[in-house]
């Protein structure tokens, strides 16, 4: 068996593709109408057919439960984070934090409410905490990679 993608329900086929495609620089690797998935392994399924699919009714399929989410990286965090402000539609889960382990990232939602996560990648959070003249035994120890991912970084 394998894995493929997972697949988030939307209202609104159109609006969630623009949204995946203009804020979170998305590439559409087929369009079925009302099913679209991304180059980045996931896909978007219009509520109303899904729900045909899966003989439940549309109340049956319910927004914002808060119980997983779409997790993206990406190297420029900083030029993102500006790129986001300028989105009057985006509501935040919550806007820039530091995780324990050190990483930097903001969660918000999409126009469905999925939570989508944006974080900057370990490898620029090692690369940080070295030039911030953390030892690699530091580094290891405050972001919990492995001794050869942080040594891979230097």
């Amino acid at each position: 068996m394998r894995f493929i993608c997972p697949l988030i329900v939307v209202n609104n086929i159109e609006a969630s593709r623009s949204f995946y495609e203009n804020v979170l620089n998305q590439k559409v690797q087929c369009d079925f109408g009302e099913n679209v998935s991304f180059e980045g392994g996931f896909a978007i399924h219009l509520k109303s057919h899904f729900s045909d699919l899966i003989n439940v009714n549309e109340n049956n399929i319910v927004q914002k439960s808060n119980n997983s989410e779409l997790y993206f990286e990406e190297n420029d965090l900083d030029n993102f984070l500006q790129k986001l402000k300028d989105v009057d539609s985006i509501k935040y889960v919550h806007e820039l934090k530091e995780q324990p382990w050190g990483q930097r990232v903001v969660r918000f939602y999409d126009p469905d409410m999925h939570i989508v996560e944006v974080g900057e990648p370990m490898e620029s959070v090692v690369k940080r905490f070295l030039s911030k003249g953390l030892s690699i035994e530091e580094t290891v120890k405050r972001t919990l990679m492995p001794e050869e991912f942080v040594r891979q970084c230097l």
